[in-house]
């Protein structure tokens, strides 16, 4: 059973640890992609990285919540290097937002799972810290868009938490059910919207 631990095996050194941090993330994003969150148990990714199960929750003790939220957090950490990298390479704003919306909706697409699982309890992630600064980038790059040949420039604030909540799980999973969009056709739609209004 899954709240069975076993505490016996010794413990590795510290590259050795890293290692099976490494294979026990890289295992169950696998086993979660191809059977789904709630039908993998933690005894299934332990067998698949072939360690025990005390190695498995000497790393996340908490069991499978944890592990879902550190596969969530190396995703958002490698997101946000891209994002920084892409900066520094063009510094324009209305490209940087356009790819931005791209990337951000690729993750939460791919991501969509462990998003919407009851395995990640008690987040909102609309204030979560790990994608509020999805909304602070929104709001600093519109910042540094030039509105003023606009009759009436925007609403920074509000056009910034308008882009931001297209972004969320919750849109994204009502767009793909009720009207059978994919993440393409999702895109294209928030980018467009962005650009009109930009326009």
């Amino acid at each position: 059973m899954d709240d069975v631990i076993i505490l016996q095996e010794s413990r590795p050194n510290r590259s050795d640890a890293i290692r099976n941090r490494d294979r026990l993330l890289e295992t169950a994003r696998q086993l979660f992609s191809q059977n789904g969150v709630e039908n993998v148990s933690m005894n299934d990714i332990a067998k698949a990285a072939g360690v025990g199960k005390g190695t498995l929750y000497r790393h996340f003790e908490n069991g499978k919540p944890q592990l879902c939220e550190t596969l969530l957090d190396a995703g958002m950490r490698a997101l946000q290097e891209r994002t920084f990298a892409q900066l520094r390479a063009n510094p324009n704003p209305v490209d940087m937002l356009v790819w931005l919306i791209g990337e951000v909706l690729v993750f939460v697409d791919h991501n969509a799972e462990l998003l919407g699982s009851g395995m990640v309890t008690g987040i909102d992630f609309l204030v979560h810290p790990a994608h509020v600064w999805w909304r602070q980038t929104i709001y600093a790059l519109l910042q540094r868009i030039d509105f003023s040949h606009q009759s009436t420039p925007p609403d920074l604030d509000y056009l910034a938490d308008a882009l931001y909540i297209t972004l969320d799980i919750r849109t994204v999973l009502f767009q793909k059910a009720a009207h059978g969009w994919d993440i393409e056709r999702i895109r294209t739609g928030a980018v467009s919207m962005l650009t009109r209004l930009i326009a």
